[in-house]
């Protein structure tokens, strides 16, 4: 599968705006036959989502109160994504996979390797201008405009899915994936330490919001929580 040769449509503009716009979300992977991270085209849905237990702490003789809650361990990252089937380029091609014209692979049970996939929110003129130099942001590759980074590592399918009906003649395949991990793209969060410099807010030890129950303000004192 070469991309570069008689692909369907060129690259347009973008309307410049303060809002995040789908049309500046850039979504990245390394085809099948290639070494390198290339766009994603003809994408419906890219829906990354994260979750975890929350659990309260209660004590006998305090009434229907809960003392604290405490986090559980993170659920892998899910995302969902659908995408118009192309012939030279199915969605298992695009995520490295020799599918379709590429090779074997049909099925999930085919795969033996994970893959990561990069995404890139580009900023808009006015927001580029508005940023400012502020921290936090990593610049783009691309027209000198400024663009959060997120890496999804090592993902896996869980799920495929395409669907062909007689009242609807373009034809989307669906898949369901699962990430080891997400990063920024930048820190080297897994050396954390006690944190350090690596602030992730909402301390309100260092002059930060956060919740007034971990201050020694009157909010907690009431409470008997200092």
């Amino acid at each position: 599968m070469n991309l570069s040769e008689g692909y369907i449509y060129r690259s347009g503009l973008a309307p410049q705006t303060r809002s995040v716009l789908s049309t500046k979300n850039k979504i990245y992977a390394k085809p099948s036959g290639q070494n390198k991270y290339l766009q994603v085209g003809v994408l419906a849905t890219f829906d990354p989502s994260d979750s975890r237990a929350v659990e309260p702490v209660r004590g006998i003789g305090f009434g229907d109160q809960i003392a604290e809650l405490i986090p559980g361990v993170s659920d892998p990252i899910t995302i969902s994504v659908t995408r118009t089937a192309l012939y030279l380029s199915l969605l298992m091609q695009v995520f490295g996979y020799n599918a379709g014209v590429d090779g074997l692979v049909r099925a999930l049970k085919h795969h033996r390797w994970p893959f990561d996939i990069k995404q890139e929110i580009v900023f808009s003129e006015i927001a580029t201008q508005n940023l400012n130099g502020a921290a936090g942001v990593r610049p783009s590759s691309e027209g000198g405009f400024q663009a959060l980074l997120t890496y999804y590592e090592a993902c896996w399918m869980t799920s495929y899915s395409t669907s062909f009906t007689a009242d609807t003649a373009i034809v989307q395949e669906t898949c369901e994936l699962s990430c080891s991990d997400i990063i920024d793209g930048k820190s080297n969060y897994q050396l954390f330490g006690d944190l350090g410099a690596n602030d992730t807010g909402n301390n309100p030890y260092s002059n930060q919001g956060g919740s007034s129950r971990f201050t020694n303000g009157t909010a907690g004192a009431s409470q008997g929580l200092k």
